[in-house]
C-alpha cells in the first residue's frame, strides 16, 4: 500500500464528476437554466410594468431593482448552459435564490414561500461544487 504525502504548497486537483453524475448535472443545468430564462427572469424584463402593478402581498420593489434581478436571472440561466462559466453561474444563482428566500421570509412575511428558493440554492450550490474543476480550469 502506498501513501502520498502532500507538502503545504501542493494543490490537490479538483476531480470531474462521473458519467452518470455528469448527465444528471447537465440535465439539471439545462432545465433550471431554461426555467430562469423563460419563467423567472424573462417576465421581469419583458413585462416589468405589469409586475409592478400587481405586487405580491403589497411588496413594492423599485422598477430598476426588478429589471436588475431579471437580468441577473437570465444571465445566470444562460451561464448554467455554458460549460466554462457554469460553476460561477451556479454560485451566483445560489446567492440570488438565498436573497429571494430572505425577501420572502422577512420582507413579504411569508416564510413558507422561502422553501422553494432555499431548495434551489442548495441545488445550485451542489452544481457549483461539482463544476468547480471547470471554474479552476477557466482561470488558468
Amino acid at each position: 500500500m502506498t501513501t502520498a504525502t502532500l507538502s503545504p504548497n501542493a494543490t490537490v486537483p479538483a476531480t470531474r464528476p462521473g458519467k452518470i453524475r455528469n448527465r444528471v448535472l447537465w440535465t439539471l443545468q439545462i432545465v433550471l437554466g431554461l426555467f430562469f430564462i423563460i419563467a423567472s427572469g424573462g417576465p421581469k424584463l419583458v413585462i416589468p410594468h405589469i409586475l409592478m402593478q400587481n405586487p405580491p402581498e403589497n411588496l413594492t420593489i423599485p422598477m430598476g431593482l426588478l429589471i436588475f434581478i431579471g437580468v441577473a436571472e437570465v444571465a445566470g440561466g444562460i451561464g448554467l448552459m455554458v460549460p466554462r462559466v457554469a460553476a460561477s453561474a451556479a454560485a451566483g444563482l445560489s446567492v440570488l435564490t438565498v436573497l429571494a428566500a430572505a425577501t420572502q421570509a422577512f420582507l413579504a412575511d411569508l416564510p413558507n414561500m422561502a422553501i422553494f428558493p432555499l431548495a434551489l440554492a442548495a441545488i445550485f450550490a451542489w452544481i457549483a461544487y461539482e463544476r468547480r474543476a471547470t471554474r479552476t480550469a477557466a482561470t488558468r
